[in-house]
C-alpha cells in the first residue's frame, strides 16, 4: 500500500466531500499518521472509510466523522478540551494539536493503555489520559471551552453543557438507533447556550449514557 497515496485518497475523497472545508483541519490529517493509532491487524484499513475494530467492542470512528468533529469545534491554542472517550487516541492527537491541553477520559483500562502507547509513540505532550466514566461530563475540572462526545448519547445531561466556559462549544451524537443527529452546543453567556443541528448518523453509544424515562406499564 502507498500510504501517502492512500491517505491524499481519504481526504480528497472522504472528508473533504462530508463539507470538511477548513483547509487546517485538511493538513492536519495530513500531519498526525492515522495508521499508527489503528491495531496492527487492521492497518491496511487505516485510510478506509470504516469503523475500525479497536478491542474491547469498541471501534474507531471513521475518518470523516473525526474529520468533522475538529471543524466544528473550532479549536484555538489556548482551549482546554474534554474528550470523552479516548479510543485509539488519534482524535485525541488531533485535537491535542489545535488545543492547550486536552483531558481524556476513557472507561475501559486496556483501551486507556491502547491510547495512549498510541499518543507516546505520536509525541503527544499535552494530553492527560485517565481511566474514567465521562459519560456525564468531567465537573471537577470545568469549565472547558470544547468537549468531544465519541460515542452517542440517548439523551444529552444538563450539566454536560454547564461545563462549558463562556464560548465553549460541546459535540454530541443525540438520540437512539436508528434517530440520532449530531448537534453542536455553544455556551453564549453564562447560564445560556445555543444548539444546532449539524448531520443525521448513527454512533455506538457512551457506556452509561443518560438515558431518558422509560414508561413502564
Amino acid at each position: 500500500m502507498n500510504v501517502e497515496q492512500a491517505r491524499h485518497n481519504m481526504v480528497e475523497q472522504q472528508i473533504r466531500t462530508w463539507e470538511v472545508l477548513d483547509q487546517s483541519v485538511l493538513d492536519l490529517l495530513y500531519a498526525v499518521p492515522r495508521e499508527a493509532f489503528v491495531p496492527a491487524a487492521y492497518r491496511s484499513l487505516a485510510f478506509a472509510d470504516l469503523e475500525i475494530p479497536i478491542g474491547e467492542g469498541e471501534k474507531m470512528m471513521t475518518p470523516k466523522m473525526e474529520a468533522r468533529i475538529v471543524q466544528e469545534l473550532a479549536l484555538r491554542r489556548s482551549d482546554r478540551v474534554l474528550e470523552v472517550g479516548t479510543g485509539s487516541g488519534y482524535l485525541t492527537a488531533l485535537l491535542a494539536r489545535c488545543a492547550s491541553h486536552v483531558h481524556s477520559l476513557e472507561i475501559r483500562p486496556a483501551l486507556a493503555a491502547f491510547g495512549r502507547a498510541n499518543l507516546e509513540r505520536d509525541g503527544v505532550d499535552n494530553v492527560t489520559l485517565e481511566v474514567g466514566d465521562g459519560a456525564r461530563g468531567d465537573a471537577r475540572r470545568a469549565p472547558y471551552d470544547a468537549i468531544a462526545l465519541t460515542g452517542s448519547t440517548p439523551l444529552l445531561p444538563v450539566g454536560l453543557r454547564e461545563q462549558l466556559a463562556p464560548g465553549g462549544r460541546l459535540f454530541a451524537v443525540v438520540g437512539e438507533a436508528p434517530v440520532m443527529v449530531a448537534q453542536l452546543i455553544t455556551c453564549t453567556a453564562p447560564g445560556a447556550w445555543r444548539s444546532i443541528e449539524l448531520f443525521d448518523t448513527v454512533l455506538a453509544p457512551l457506556q452509561n449514557a443518560a438515558q431518558p424515562p422509560r414508561f413502564r406499564f
